[in-house]
C-alpha cells in the first residue's frame, strides 16, 4: 500500500515543468512560427549592430553632435509620415510577398553603406539618404510584420503569446546587438557591422520562403484609400 500511494507522489514534482515550458513557448509549436523566430532574431541583431556603428561613424565623420541627430531624424522621420499610408497599402497587397520585398531592400541598403564605408568613400550626405531609405522601407516593413503575425500561428489562442515572444527578441536583440556591433568596431571598424546586417536580413528572407501559408484572401476595396486611411 506504502508503494501504491507512494508512486504517483514521486511521479507529481516532474509535471509542471514541461507543462510550465510548453505554455511559456507554446506559440513555437507553429512551424511557420518557429521559421519566423529563427529568421527574425538573427535579423534584428543585425539591425541593431547597424544602429550603432551608422552613430559611430557618423561621430568618427563629423564629430557633431548635431549631424548625429540629423541622421537619426532622417531614419525616423519617414516611417512616422508614411506608415499610415503604407499600412492600407499593405492591406491590399499579399503580406508574405511585402516582407520580402522589404527585406530584399534593406539588404541592398545595407550592402551599399557597407561599400561606401570600406571603400573610404562615405559622405555624410550619403549617410542621410541611405538612412532616409531605411526609414521608407521600415514604413512598410512593420505593419506588414504586425498583420502577418495572424498568419503564422494558426490558433489564435496563442496570439497573444507569440507577440510576447516577439516582444523578448526585440529586447534580447538590444542587448547582443550592439554588444557585438562594439566588439566588432573595436577589432576592426564600423564598415563591417554593415555586411553583417546585410546578410542577417537573408536569413529571415530564406524562413519567409520555407513557410507554407496559403494566398491571403484580399478582398477588394469597396472604399478609397481615403476613407480606409481616415477610418484608421
Amino acid at each position: 500500500m506504502t508503494q501504491l500511494q507512494g508512486s504517483p507522489q514521486e511521479e507529481q514534482p516532474s509535471a509542471p515543468v514541461p507543462r510550465d515550458y510548453s505554455h511559456a513557448w507554446r506559440a513555437l509549436r507553429h512551424r511557420n512560427f518557429r521559421l519566423f523566430f529563427g529568421g527574425q532574431r538573427i535579423s534584428l541583431i543585425g539591425t541593431w549592430m547597424t544602429r550603432v556603428a551608422t552613430s559611430w561613424l557618423v561621430y568618427r565623420l563629423t564629430k557633431s553632435a548635431l549631424l548625429l541627430g540629423t541622421v537619426g531624424f532622417a531614419g525616423q522621420i519617414p516611417t512616422f509620415l508614411l506608415a499610415p499610408i503604407a499600412g492600407v497599402l499593405v492591406d491590399r497587397i499579399d503580406r508574405p510577398k511585402v516582407l520580402v520585398w522589404t527585406q530584399t531592400l534593406a539588404v541592398v541598403q545595407s550592402l551599399a553603406l557597407a561599400w561606401l564605408t570600406l571603400s573610404h568613400r562615405v559622405t555624410i550626405a550619403e549617410v542621410l539618404a541611405l538612412s532616409a531609405l531605411q526609414g521608407i522601407i521600415n514604413a512598410f516593413d512593420m505593419p506588414g510584420r504586425q498583420s502577418f503575425m495572424g498568419k503564422i500561428v494558426e490558433d489564435r489562442a496563442d496570439l497573444s503569446n507569440a507577440i510576447a515572444i516577439n516582444s523578448s527578441m526585440v529586447n534580447t536583440a538590444r542587448l547582443i546587438g550592439p554588444s557585438l556591433s562594439g566588439l566588432l568596431t573595436a577589432a576592426t571598424s564600423e564598415g563591417w557591422c554593415f555586411p553583417a546586417d546585410g546578410v542577417s536580413y537573408i536569413a529571415l528572407i530564406a524562413s519567409l520562403l520555407m513557410m507554407r501559408i496559403p494566398p491571403d484572401d484580399l478582398e477588394r476595396a469597396t472604399t478609397s484609400m481615403f476613407a480606409q486611411l481616415k477610418q484608421g
